[in-house]
Parts: structure tokens; C-alpha cells; sequence
């Protein structure tokens, strides 16, 4: 009887130990807004062979499609996903915009579907605020709207907006996407 409760307890030992290493590894593997940060510090592009480019933008790519909306967010915030950008020829930058771009307002459309209605008039009030705030202090100028990349981004934004966005999302998204287009055309 003892040799079966200590072969059950060893396996369940084994068992857990699997486990651990298994969550371990998965928590390595998925990439946080400070490892996607890192990996653009450590391997900057100036200099690198076109393929060994491309291996960095793809790896890049990867990981911010695994970030969720709130990572993604983040690392927006951080501006290294914006240097990095910089840092590509045009056709890199619409490669990497290709890559990135529909999931990343998959993720947004989902995140205004599901956050409170209170939440989202904040977040559009803010949005407008911040706005207005940037241009009455005559921050960055907006993109200009003949760089067909700014084409591709409004294009499928706006596209996730129409087919994703539930009704009252668009309703209360209207006053964000008219600031949209009067900071868009200078207005």
C-alpha cells in the first residue's frame, strides 16, 4: 500500500513541476510592452543588411500583435514602437503598417465595445481635449493626408469603425472622429 501513495505523490510532484516550467515559459514567450521596448533598444536597424532588417521588423510586428489593446497602449505611450517607425524606408513602413495595423483596431473596436458608456464618453472627452490642447500649442503637426500610409491608417480605421464599432459607440465616437478630421484638415 505505502510504494502506491508515494508513486501517486511523486508523479503529482512531476506533474506540478510541469506545470510551472510550462507557465514559466509561456510568461517568457508572450511579449509585454517593456520586452518589446528592449528588443527595439538592443537591435537598433542603422547599418543591418536588408534580410536582417526584415527579421527585425517581423519580429517587432509579432510582438505587437500579441500585445493586448491596454499593452499596445502602453507602448504607444513609450514612443519606441514611433522611433522604430522613423527608422524604416517608406515601403518597410507600410510592410510594418500591414503587419500591424488591422489587428490593433480589431483590439481597439472590441475595447470601446466593452468598456462602460461612462468610460467611453471620458475617454472620447479626453481624447478631444488633448486635441485641441495640441494644436492650440502648435504641437506636432497632424499627418498630412497625401502619405498614402496616413491613407491606409484612416482607410482602415475607419473601415474597423464602421463594421466593428456597435451603434452606440459610433454615436458617441462622432465627436472624437469630427475633431479627427478638423485637426486632419487644418481646420
Amino acid at each position: 500500500m505505502r510504494p502506491l501513495w508515494i508513486k501517486a505523490a511523486l508523479s503529482l510532484a512531476v506533474l506540478w513541476l510541469i506545470v510551472g516550467a510550462v507557465i514559466t515559459w509561456a510568461h517568457r514567450v508572450k511579449p509585454s510592452p517593456q520586452s518589446v521596448a528592449q528588443f527595439i533598444d538592443t537591435h537598433p536597424l542603422a547599418g543591418r543588411a536588408p534580410e536582417e532588417r526584415q527579421k527585425v521588423i517581423d519580429t517587432v510586428a509579432g510582438q505587437i500583435g500579441r500585445l493586448n489593446f491596454d499593452e499596445r497602449r502602453e507602448t504607444r505611450l513609450e514612443k519606441r514602437p514611433e522611433a522604430f517607425l522613423k527608422n524604416l524606408t517608406p515601403d518597410e513602413q507600410t510592410y510594418f503598417i500591414d503587419q500591424t495595423l488591422p489587428a490593433g483596431f480589431k483590439q481597439m473596436m472590441e475595447a470601446l465595445n466593452n468598456m462602460p458608456p461612462e468610460k467611453r464618453v471620458r475617454f472620447v472627452m479626453k481624447a478631444i481635449e488633448d486635441m485641441r490642447k495640441q494644436r492650440e500649442e502648435g504641437g506636432e503637426a497632424p499627418p498630412k493626408m497625401d502619405d498614402p500610409n496616413v491613407q491606409k491608417i484612416m482607410a482602415a480605421g475607419l473601415k474597423s469603425f464602421y463594421s466593428d464599432a456597435s451603434p452606440e459607440v459610433k454615436m458617441q465616437l462622432a465627436p472624437l472622429i469630427e475633431e479627427m478630421q478638423r485637426n486632419l484638415t487644418g481646420r
